[in-house]
Order: structure tokens, then C-alpha cells, then sequence
């Protein structure tokens, strides 16, 4: 069960049942039912969380757990064919929810277990007025075609197929004939699909689906009148158009109960529909969500379980969601809307990042076996960053000695899939396409003068400043943390980005030329440390030491310890020779450099005391190393940064204490994969804050 998914038991657990099964009332990949947790108004669930968190992961293994034991559809909005009409398809006469409700319908139609095919009458008639409204010009083919889709609704490997495609023709027939004559096309249309559909079924159930829209607004009692006022709506656009598509999506809702109405309906249907939303924040998933939303607020119930994700945390959209954590809702949901707002009806559940279990079971590496932690320091937990470096390592056991490695491997992730580097393939996933070029350079970045400066320097002249302040927006409506010290909050996306920026020329140009420019910015009252740390990331170490050594004992041990630790956590990506510049070989030279190794060969500037300023080279070079989140840890150089910090606290008396315990307490934690905090520290990346020299 939920074998594909780590760390999300809350939602898929069978006994005591986790929160989809009590939704659906349905256990999952079994055909029994589960007592709901809310027999009357269920909530619309919605999965939350930044890319790469596994929601649509999520809705796929659902959708393989319920699949063909209850009518279950999914629906990815930010697909291409909601994006625009087919191409001879007018825009006045499709938008993309109306194309979702018709996906989601085929595939709710299709017979599951003790049931046969649920039949849309009401939508159907909907989906055709609609349709109508754009055969002005239409051959009939075309007309055939599209009255074909909409009635059959995906009748393949039914038992009734042949059945369904005859009837389905002869209403075809009809509607052409009527929208390809002299009279009124769209009053023509929808007088053929109401008598066909009246004579197709003679049951009375289905009869009365057939003038559900007397209701219609201004309808008077009038079906058919119903629907052309429908289809003259949806033409309009604008508001005219989202009340039209309400009642599409009403007519949905209201086949569903329809189908579950009655004795034997219910003895034989087990659970719930479930209708699972993916991207719901793009093209349809708004309107869908405010039209659910609305008619559970007025009063107008359903029984269909929704799921959906959402990329971000949804406060715009969803203002007065209830929120939960996703352990919060493991065995009950608490949940009851606010009578006043439509949007009370959703239940927001945050999605986690993995545990370091959870990765210790996805991430296999017998030979490597330092290699789960280092997963999991690396992505914090993402779950497809975890999944692709598992791939990776599997594919390419021999390269699972650094993250570095792994990440520029080639990985195929699907049997018939392209082979392409591990990072770009996760970049693909993680950041917004069409911004992937503007966020690989301003990854380097800070803060927001900084990404400015960058801005200016590098990208096209109509980003500037407006398109600095629009992609930080972005980035937080996508629900990537923010962080103070970074342009891009989230590390792990952050590291990705400037790996890219490293390997997107052979000679590292742009690298360079990226954090030139930043030392370039930090100049006058910045702190030396800032340009430092840019240095550091080009491989200049000496000018770092000198600072670090000479400061030692003139500054405060708590700003120097955080100094220290904000100029280790300067990116390092490829080898340096002696001097700084790019080498074309693979070795790290910092952990020689930390063991002691280079010492003989390192030449002491004059003046300076060798032994305090090796110390300090090696202390930089361990934390640098220990710290660097591509690296899978070394327990030597662990034991060489508690060495060296214990022997500086010999230096200052006054302040001993705090330079042991950042002896015991930063090697732990980098061997951890946690970051090593100074005294009083609040959050990791807050050092120009707390002071760095």
C-alpha cells in the first residue's frame, strides 16, 4: 500500500484509517467501505507546499488506489490542452474548465467494481449548448466530432460501446442537421441533443435529467430555453461566463448524486466519487474550486470527494481555508466551515518534507552508506529531489561518493524518458520554466539590492528592478521559503541553480563574472566578510584567512564565530589548484588542506604567527568542507574542526567557553547534516544581522 510514497501514512493508512479513506469512506486498493467522517458537508481537501513536495505524487497514487473500486478522475490543470481551444475550436465557445469537467467526466464514467458506467445527461446537454455557440462556420465533421466526444464521454472498453456509438451517432446526425440549417444554430443544436437524449433514455431518472435545466435562471420552466440562455452566458465572457460555468460544473456534481440516488445505486456503489485536482492554482483550477466552494456555502450539497494540489500555501486564493498540518489530520480533521465564507469549506493540509528515515528507505547506497544522511541534508527533505539523487546513486553506483557527482550524471527517470543531467531534471521540476535563465544568475544573490545589481549587470534591460521585485513575488506565491541572506530562500533550489550557473559555460565564465560583479557590490561600508565569502566561492582562500586570523583576538568571539561560519558557507563546486584558479581535475583539495596536509607546502605570509594562522586556514577549509551541502561528511575532518576550535579557546581565556562548546557542537552538527549555530542565533542565515565582520 502507498508503496511508491514515504512519510505520508497520514493520508493512505488503512487501520486506523488515514485521512483520504474517512473521506472517500473507502479503504484503499480494497473494495470496503470505511465509515466517512463526515456523513453530511465534507470538506474539499487541498494538498499545499512548494514544488518538488509530492502532491502530484500523491494524487496519483491515489488514483491508483481507488481505481476501479469507485469512480475516480484526475486532472493535471496546468496541462496544454487547458490552455487554449483546439485549433479550430473558437474561443467564444470553450474555456478550460469547461474542457476539465469534460476530462473528468470520461474518466468518472468508466464501471468499477458492482457498478456499471455512470451516465452525465445534464452535463452532456450543458457541454453541447456550449459547443453550439461556436458552429457558425463549422463543417460537419467538426460538429460531428465534438458531439461525438461530449456524448459518448469516453465510451471505449465499455460493454455498451457499440450501443453508445450508435446513439451517440444518430444525436450527431441530429444536431448537424440542425446547426448546418437555415434556422437558429444554436436553438437548433440543443432542441436536437434534448430529444435525442429524451429518446435514448426512457428511464426517469434519466428523463428528468433532460429538463434540469428549467431552473436555469430567466429559464421559465423552459429546458431548452434554459440552455440557450447557458450558451449565450458562456459566449459573453467575463462574469456572464463563471455563471455559466457554475452551473456546468452544478450539472457535474448533480449527475454524481443522481447516480448514487436510490436503493440499489447505493448498495452497489461503495465510497464516494473522487475527483483529484492537480496544479489547481493554474487554468481551470480556480474556477472549478470557487464554483464547489460556493454551492456547498449555498446550500447545494454533493458527496464527491475533492482532492487537489496547490503549488504555494494558498492564502490568496483560499483566504479562510482551515488549515492543518498533515499529522494533524492522521486520524480526524476537526474540520467544520464557516457558515459566511465559501472558502471555509476547503481543508488545507500542508504537505512535510521528508524525515532522514524516510530517505534512509528511498536512498539505497551499501557502498556509500553516509549516503542517505547526505541526501537528506542536501534536499531538506524534498521528497523529488530525494527520489531523483535515489535514481541517480542506483544508476550510477560508482558515482555516489558526492552529490556533486550524482547530481551531473545522466539520469533516465522514466523506461522510455530522455537521459539528462540529474540537476537539470530537477530544475525542470522546481523552478518556473520561462524563469529558469533570470533565477540561474540571481541564485547568487542576497538580498534584493544585490539580485538589483546582478540584474543590471547581466540580464536584459527590461528586467531591472520591477522584474527583480516581480520574480521575488513569484517565488512566495510558489511557497518557497524566505530567507534572510538569500535571494533564494530555499537551499536546495538555491545550490541547483548555482551549479547550473557553475557548468553553463566550459572556462566557468559566467561563474566568475556572477560574482565579480557581487564584489563589485559590497564594496565601500559593507563588511569585509560579504566579499570574502564571493571570493571564497571563486577559490580565493588567502585574503579569507588573513581576515579571519587577524581578527581573531580583536572582535568578539560570538561575531567572529559567525563570521567564520558565514564564510564557510560559501559555494564550492569544482577544483582549485594552489592558487585559486579553476583545475581541471576532480579532487576537493579542501580536506587536505583541514587534515594538515598542504601545511609544509603553504608558505605563512611575513609577520603573521604560523601557528595561529595555519590553525585558522585549517579550521576555514574543515567547516568549508563539512558544511558544503554536496559533500557526504568525513568523521576525520569532523575530528580536525573539534581539534583546532579546542585549541583556539586556549588563545582566549575570557571566552573559552564559547569556542569549546562550538568544538562539540559544530562538528556534531555538520556530521548531522545540521547547520552549526553561534551563540543566540535565531536562524541559520541571519548574518549580517547578528554581526559579521
Amino acid at each position: 500500500m502507498h508503496r511508491r510514497l514515504h512519510g505520508r501514512g497520514a493520508l493512505f493508512d488503512v487501520e486506523p484509517a488515514g485521512l483520504i479513506p474517512r473521506i472517500v469512506g473507502l479503504r484503499p486498493y480494497q473494495h470496503r467501505a470505511h465509515p466517512p467522517e463526515h456523513p453530511g458537508e465534507l470538506p474539499f481537501v487541498v494538498l499545499t507546499g512548494a514544488r518538488g513536495l509530492g502532491k502530484s505524487a500523491v494524487l496519483g497514487e491515489l488514483r491508483d488506489a481507488y481505481q476501479g473500486h469507485t469512480p475516480v478522475a484526475l486532472a493535471d490543470c496546468a496541462e496544454a490542452q487547458f490552455a487554449a481551444p483546439p485549433t479550430e475550436r473558437p474561443a467564444e465557445s470553450w474555456s478550460p474548465l469547461g474542457q476539465l469537467l469534460l476530462v473528468v467526466a470520461e474518466q468518472l464514467a468508466e464501471p468499477v467494481t458492482g457498478a456499471g458506467r455512470i451516465t452525465f445527461p445534464r452535463l452532456m446537454s450543458g457541454l453541447v449548448a456550449v459547443a453550439a455557440g461556436g458552429w457558425g462556420d463549422a463543417d460537419s465533421e467538426r460538429i460531428r466530432r465534438e458531439v461525438e466526444r461530449i456524448l459518448l464521454l469516453n465510451e471505449s472498453g465499455s460493454w455498451i460501446s457499440g450501443l453508445a456509438g450508435r446513439w451517440a451517432g444518430k444525436v450527431a446526425a441530429k444536431v448537424v442537421a440542425a446547426a448546418t440549417g437555415t434556422g437558429p444554430l444554436v436553438s437548433g443544436a440543443i432542441e436536437a441533443t434534448l430529444e435525442s437524449v429524451a429518446e435514448g433514455f426512457t428511464s426517469r431518472r434519466h428523463q428528468k435529467a433532460s429538463v434540469w435545466y428549467r431552473t436555469y435562471p430567466n429559464a421559465g420552466g423552459h429546458a431548452q430555453r434554459g440552455l440557450i440562455l447557458l450558451s449565450g452566458h458562456f459566449r459573453a465572457g467575463g462574469t456572464s461566463r463563471e455563471h455559466a460555468e457554475r452551473y456546468l460544473v452544478r450539472a457535474l456534481l448533480a449527475d454524481l448524486t443522481e447516480a448514487y440516488a436510490g436503493v440499489l445505486p447505493r448498495m452497489q456503489r461503495l465510497g464516494r466519487p473522487l475527483v483529484l485536482i492537480d496544479n489547481a492554482q493554474a487554468g481551470p483550477g480556480p474556477g472549478l474550486l470557487d464554483a464547489v466552494l460556493k454551492d456547498r456555502a449555498d446550500g447545494i450539497a454533493d458527496q464527491v470527494a475533492f482532492v487537489a494540489g496547490l503549488r504555494g500555501d494558498g492564502r490568496e486564493l483560499l483566504r479562510n481555508g482551515v488549515r492543518r498540518e498533515l499529522a494533524e489530520v492522521a486520524r480526524h480533521t476537526e474540520w467544520a466551515p464557516d457558515a459566511a465564507a465559501p472558502s471555509s469549506r476547503a481543508l488545507l493540509v500542508a504537505l512535510p518534507p521528508l524525515s532522514p528515515d524516510d530517505t534512509l528507505h528511498l536512498v539505497a547506497a551499501p557502498a556509500v552508506p553516509q549516503l542517505p544522511h547526505a541526501v537528506h541534508r542536501l534536499t531538506g527533505g524534498n521528497p523529488l529531489g530525494t527520489t531523483v539523487l535515489a535514481e541517480a546513486a542506483a544508476q550510477h553506483p560508482d558515482r555516489a561518493g558526492t552529490l556533486a557527482d550524482l547530481l551531473t550524471a545522466e539520469v533516465r527517470l522514466t523506461e522510455d524518458g530522455p537521459a539528462a543531467p540529474a540537476y537539470a531534471q530537477l530544475l525542470d521540476r522546481l523552478v518556473p520554466e520561462d524563469r529558469l535563465d533570470e533565477l540561474t544568475v540571481l541564485a547568487a544573490a542576497h538580498d534584493y539590492g544585490s539580485a538589483c545589481a546582478l540584474a543590471e549587470a547581466l540580464l536584459p534591460d527590461d528586467f531591472g528592478p520591477s522584474g527583480v521585485r516581480a520574480l521575488q513575488d513569484l517565488l512566495a506565491e510558489e511557497g518557497m521559503p524566505v530567507r534572510y541572506g538569500q535571494f533564494v530562500g530555499d537551499r536546495f533550489v538555491r545550490t541547483l541553480l548555482l551549479l547550473r550557473l557553475h557548468l553553463r559555460d566550459g572556462d566557468h565564465g559566467d561563474w566568475r563574472t556572477v560574482h565579480e560583479t557581487l564584489i563589485g557590490f559590497y564594496t565601500g561600508d559593507w563588511p569585509a566578510g560579504f566579499r570574502l565569502h564571493l571570493q571564497l566561492a571563486l577559490g580565493e582562500t588567502d585574503q579569507a584567512v588573513a581576515h579571519l586570523r587577524d581578527t581573531f583576538l580583536t572582535v568578539e568571539t560570538p561575531v567572529w564565530l559567525r563570521t567564520l561560519r558565514f564564510l564557510a558557507s560559501a559555494p564550492y563546486f569544482h577544483a582549485h589548484d594552489a592558487e585559486g584558479r579553476d583545475s581541471a581535475g576532480h579532487g576537493d583539495r579542501r580536506a587536505a588542506v583541514a587534515l594538515g596536509r598542504t601545511d609544509a607546502r603553504h608558505p605563512v605570509p611575513e609577520g603573521a604567527d604560523p601557528v595561529l594562522h595555519l590553525r585558522v586556514r585549517r579550521l576555514l577549509h574543515a567547516l568549508w568542507y563539512l558544511t558544503d551541502p554536496l559533500v557526504v561528511p568525513d568523521a576525520k575532518v569532523g575530528d580536525r574542526l573539534r581539534f583546532e576550535l579546542e585549541q583556539l579557546s586556549n588563545l582566549r581565556p575570557a571566552d573559552n567557553a564559547l569556542l569549546w562548546q562550538a568544538s562539540r557542537a559544530w562538528p556534531a552538527a555538520a556530521l548531522a547534516g545540521r547547520p552549526p549555530r553561534a551563540d543566540g542565533d535565531d536562524d541559520e542565515g541571519d548574518d549580517e544581522r547578528n554581526g559579521v565582520v
